[in-house]
């Protein structure tokens, strides 16, 4: 009797151990699913962001012109507005004057007396000209509730000279929050760096425009990069789990989802385990708990083996087998999609020498160090760093034009750069192709042309990115 009680307690700690398994099991589930729901948010919305951005930013420039005082208002308006972005969300980009009266829209050549010089968006830069883009709180502009985004104007001496304004309607974020497919009680919110809660949904006028920032879970959000925390709602009191992807773009997506929910199907299948688990106990613990262990220990040495089987050991990143797998995928896929496939081929300069001169230890931890800054580098969902091959290195960018991916390329090269300060001038020559596959097209023409790019580099003095196109005769250097 004694021993039974034994077993069955035994087996019974087993099950426990297994469903604790299975909860960690959901909750990182949960929580995967839900940093590709707030990267994917994210991603549209700084993206939009980072569009209009672009178009303030042109018209400061191109009012920085001199020519700019002798042309016609239909010319400057031509000049200043014909390039911005448009979109139904997108408020027309307004001029105001350091008196804080509107002297230029995007709309019309005449627009009515308005003056804004009391507005948050306006004192912000005329008192701080290091503000950058400044995004406000929810509020009223040009007949609707939008966010206004702006950027200081200055005069040639520096000197505040007023501002442009632009304005992303609230509509927006409701389309795009109706796009996706939410449970009642799921939170999404989207912050300023301040702190400010610019739009949630569900939507909620006490939320919405108030300043969170001394809260601890949003305090924790804007501390951290990307990350997760466990809080509980301040309207509802409802316990949820908060996922973020990046706090380094201007407008942050915090995504919450309550934690009954997560754990609703492990606490169903944790109650029908448990039940069969109990009337079987008497007659399988034993076996069981064998068949536990080994099956543990299996999965342990296969996941070990194929971890083993797809990363480098000495830098950590992908080996060259995982990369052709890789590269293999995503071309067939922008061959069906017709999108571009961007890749980057990095060697490290004077390898040998260093190597001769330093030992092949130091050897080993410039190729680390310079993984590292790969790895920093390249964080998107498809994207691909892998050993090419000695001192050589590639990295795979689904979806990127040539000039994103030298930029990539370059934020590369500048980071080893500064990272090779203390490590006798370490540096690296990085060749960077982007095309857009035919039917037909074997993924080595890609390969190919990077490399080629990458001997351009190399013969033109190294510690620099060179782009290879073939609408160019000679690669572009940066």
């Amino acid at each position: 009797m004694i021993s039974l009680v034994v077993t069955v307690l035994a087996f019974s700690a087993v099950c426990g151990s297994v469903l604790l398994d299975m909860r960690r099991s959901t909750e990182e589930l949960a929580r995967q699913t839900m940093e590709n729901l707030s990267a994917t948010i994210d991603a549209d919305v700084n993206r939009n962001v980072e569009l209009y951005d672009k178009s303030l930013q042109s018209v400061v420039k191109n009012l920085a012109l001199p020519e700019l005082a002798e042309v016609s208002k239909p010319i400057l308006h031509l000049i200043l507005f014909d390039r911005t972005t448009t979109a139904p969300h997108f408020s027309p980009i307004q001029v105001f004057d350091a008196a804080g009266n509107l002297s230029l829209d995007a709309s019309t050549l005449k627009p009515a007396p308005e003056r804004r010089g009391d507005e948050e968006f306006f004192t912000a830069h005329r008192d701080n000209p290091d503000v950058g883009l400044f995004i406000s709180r929810p509020m009223l502009h040009q007949g609707g509730y939008s966010i206004v985004l702006s950027r200081r104007i200055a005069t040639p001496n520096g000197d505040f000279n007023g501002v442009v304004v632009g304005a992303i309607r609230l509509g927006y974020f409701h389309d795009l929050f109706g796009r996706l497919r939410l449970d009642e009680l799921d939170v999404v919110s989207i912050l300023t760096h301040g702190g400010v809660i610019i739009m949630r949904r569900p939507f909620d006028l006490d939320v919405v425009g108030k300043d969170f920032s001394q809260v601890a879970g949003v305090i924790e959000t804007l501390a951290r990069r990307s990350g997760w925390f466990s809080g509980t709602g301040l309207d509802d009191g409802v316990p949820r789990m908060y996922v973020w992807s990046d706090s380094s773009h201007p407008l942050v997506v915090l995504v919450g989802k309550p934690w009954r929910n997560i754990l609703s199907l492990w606490r169903k299948e944790a109650i029908r385990l448990g039940a069969i688990l109990l009337v079987l106990a008497s007659f399988v613990a034993g076996v069981t708990i064998f068949l536990i262990r080994e099956i543990d220990r299996r999965a342990r040495a296969e996941q070990r083996l194929e971890e083993l089987s797809i990363t480098d050991p000495l830098t950590g990143l992908t080996n060259r087998r995982k990369f052709d797998a890789a590269i293999e995928d995503e071309w067939r896929r922008a061959q069906r999609l017709q999108t571009p496939v961007a890749l980057l081929m990095i060697d490290a300069d004077h390898f040998k020498s260093y190597n001769d001169s330093f030992g092949h230890q130091a050897g080993d931890q410039m190729l680390i160090g310079i993984a590292v800054c790969i790895a920093d580098s390249v964080h998107r969902v498809g994207d691909c760093a892998a050993r090419f091959g000695g001192e050589e290195f590639a990295v795979l960018l689904p979806g990127l034009s040539a000039i994103a991916a030298l930029s990539v390329a370059e934020t590369i090269r500048s980071k080893v750069e500064q990272w090779s300060v203390d490590q006798t001038g370490v540096t690296i020559s990085v060749g960077t192709a982007s095309l857009t596959p035919g039917p037909a097209t074997p993924w080595s023409v890609l390969v190919e042309a990077a490399d080629k790019a990458l001997y351009a580099a190399k013969a033109s003095g190294r510690n620099r990115s060179v782009l290879s196109t073939p609408a160019r005769e000679w690669p572009l250097v940066a």
